[in-house]
């Protein structure tokens, strides 16, 4: 069933970095990637290798150095920024700019794609928002200002922005960084349950390999000399995970589906 399929994001021979007037600067080259929807995906690299890059580059924020991005089969560059937004949905790191926005306006932002010109909102769109609270738990926050929410609450809040928007894409970079163990296993646990339940397409750039692993339908796994990506356990089983990280110090353990710290000699 899986095959038949169309993919919803799909590169060819991406390239990504930065530009200016008299360099380029590459982080890395000939990503490939064809990526069925309804899956939870893991993008799994050291610091500084172009996670957060990749995710840019998908998104529209910033432009590819060479290749094509489709998304759900048309060329990125043919899509405009009115239409992408009700396919694809981001949260990201960035710190929120100060305001006395409540919970439920902050979240009610997700539905400026399908509002009018003065934002109002009808029905339909209470009924997302209301269904978005109920989804990730927040709606007993829904009256708070959203600065006076903790880490783990606001990033369910950004979430629950991003469902609101009602895109077949979510994309996350780092949502778990700042936040504690419990609230990191909650957000894991949350974004598997909106990408079963729902069919979206969820992609997690992360350094919270263990879970990944455990949850994951996919893993990207970005290394400095290749690019790799497929279903969690075939990775595994093809010892993909082995070259994640070129240190000594760990290794990864196929049996446990883990890394461990390495035992001296």
């Amino acid at each position: 069933m899986e095959n038949n399929q169309k993919h919803i994001i799909k590169t060819d021979n991406l390239s990504i970095g930065y530009t200016s007037k008299k360099y380029i600067n590459l982080i890395a080259s000939n990503l490939n990637i064809d990526l069925k929807p309804g899956n939870l995906v893991c993008l799994l690299g050291k610091n500084g290798i172009g996670k957060s890059t990749l995710l840019r580059t998908l998104t529209k924020v910033q432009p590819a150095i060479d290749g094509d991005i489709f998304i759900n089969q048309k060329n990125l560059n043919e899509i405009s920024n009115s239409n992408l937004s009700k396919q694809l949905s981001v949260v990201l790191t960035e710190k929120l700019p100060e305001s006395s926005l409540s919970v439920f306006e902050l979240i009610a932002l997700g539905r400026q794609p399908y509002t009018n010109w003065v934002g109002q909102l009808n029905t339909k769109d209470i009924k997302i928002i209301e269904t978005a609270l109920e989804e990730t738990n927040t709606k007993h926050l829904m009256q708070a200002k959203y600065y006076q929410l903790s880490d783990g609450q606001l990033q369910k809040v950004l979430i629950a922005r991003a469902l609101a928007q009602n895109t077949d894409i979510i994309i996350l970079d780092e949502p778990t960084a700042h936040l504690d163990i419990h609230h990191t296993i909650e957000t894991f646990t949350l974004l598997k349950k909106l990408a079963d339940k729902y069919g979206k397409t969820i992609i997690i750039s992360t350094h919270e390999i263990n879970l990944a692993l455990q949850l994951a339908d996919e893993l990207w796994l970005m290394t400095p000399k290749k690019f790799v990506t497929g279903k969690t356990n075939n990775l595994i089983e093809n010892n993909q995970l082995n070259n994640l990280f070129s240190s000594s110090l760990i290794h990864f353990d196929k049996e446990m589906k883990q890394f461990t710290i390495s035992k001296s000699n």
